[in-house]
């Protein structure tokens, strides 16, 4: 087993909720659980999500739906979406979305499971570019 490939604490750290009209899904997760969700910087549909978990950092997004069935994405914490990428191949899944920079902040892939789910690996990376 690879260092990277390590034992660790694999967390949902994101997710991401499509929808049709995003002003009616915020004004329903803002009154049914008391969440704030604003727009993201520069972004015209996509808007950070704060639960009002141990932090003030938001916990997820609200964006405008691209497809008929896309469903609610949760994005799990690696230490390596390269070396991960290629397990999730080796145990008969799919990398939808290859690895992707989110300048300053790190990388991720869109994946599917052996059942056709969707999910996304996230590594936390400052140099990101």
């Amino acid at each position: 087993m690879s260092t990277s490939e390590k034992k660790q604490a694999a967390s949902i750290v994101w997710f991401e909720i499509p929808a049709d009209k995003p002003e009616r899904a915020k004004a329903f997760y803002s009154h049914l659980f008391g969440w704030k969700i604003n727009p993201f910087p520069g972004t015209g549909d996509y808007w950070h999500i704060d639960t009002g978990g141990a932090d003030d950092t938001p916990d997820g997004a609200l964006m405008a739906r691209k497809h008929a069935q896309q469903p609610i994405t949760n994005y799990v914490s690696v230490n390596s979406v390269s070396e991960f990428s290629k397990k999730i191949e080796k145990l008969g899944g799919k990398i939808c979305l290859e690895k992707t920079a989110v300048p300053q902040m790190g990388y991720f892939a869109i994946c599917q499971d052996t059942e056709g789910n969707p999910f996304g690996i996230w590594q936390s990376d400052p140099a990101a570019a």
